[in-house]
């Protein structure tokens, strides 16, 4: 198997480990109805957030902006898309603003996640290579019962997924060739960048990240080294 000398297992973490849009969700309709807006789609609300995630790290990657971790461009684009919901910034708590910000340190894993990444760790390092910072990777661990090894990802390497140095340098973090280390993610465009970077790949579908109506990422894309069901059937494919 093209997976067998592989030494390290890192994983794309919002999508492929845990539930981002269904977290955001469950806290969103309290706050907006606590604000008068319980008409408001909490649902709308998730995606919304969710769809400046990428704007505000391209700035980054294009060096428009220095680096700045994941946390603080979440809370930019959380204060963006109020407006947009009929809140009025200026009447929210400072503290409840910050607590509604830090839901992303609360996220849920899928079903599988635990019980396979356990059977994953026993022959194999793992990490996440996220575009979190680590504070909110460890708090979402620690809740979650994540079993990392070491936490990897943005802030370590100072750049975002799919920027090329976010590969090399988790490559060098842990003292490995690429080759001995895969990527696992629910997303063809980062497996993709990582294999250009000489990573081994898993394909992981997650088929309601986005919601029902989800239309990317259904499938694999690419002829990546691995592709599984789920997290169990990964480590099962992989001996563990």
């Amino acid at each position: 198997m093209a997976l067998d000398h592989v030494r390290a297992l890192v994983f794309d973490v919002f999508g492929t480990v845990v539930d981002w849009r269904s977290g955001v969700i469950r806290e969103a309709g309290p706050f907006l109805e606590r604000h008068g807006r319980k008409g408001a789609a909490p649902s709308a609300f998730a995606d919304a957030w969710r769809r400046l995630y990428e704007p505000s790290m391209e700035n980054i990657r294009s060096g428009r902006r220095p680096f700045l971790p994941l946390d603080l461009l979440h809370r930019e684009n959380l204060e963006t898309i109020l407006p947009d919901f009929g809140v009025d910034r200026a009447l929210v708590p400072e503290a409840e603003l910050s607590d509604l910000n830090h839901v992303w340190h609360r996220l849920d894993p899928w079903p599988d996640v635990i019980d396979g990444l356990t059977r994953l760790k026993r022959r194999h390092i793992i990490a996440p290579l996220s575009n979190g910072n680590i504070r909110l990777m460890i708090d979402m661990a620690k809740r979650a019962g994540l079993p990392w090894d070491a936490i990897l990802g943005a802030e370590v390497a100072r750049a975002y997924k799919p920027s090329p140095e976010v590969y090399r340098r988790t490559a060098g973090v842990l003292a490995m060739d690429p080759g001995d280390i895969c990527l696992v993610a629910a997303h063809n465009g980062d497996l993709a960048a990582a294999r250009a970077e000489g990573f081994k790949t898993a394909f992981v579908a997650r088929r309601t990240e986005h919601g029902p109506e989800q239309t990317t990422d259904l499938e694999p894309s690419g002829d990546w080294d691995l592709v599984a069901e789920d997290f169990r059937a990964l480590a099962g494919r992989l001996g563990g």
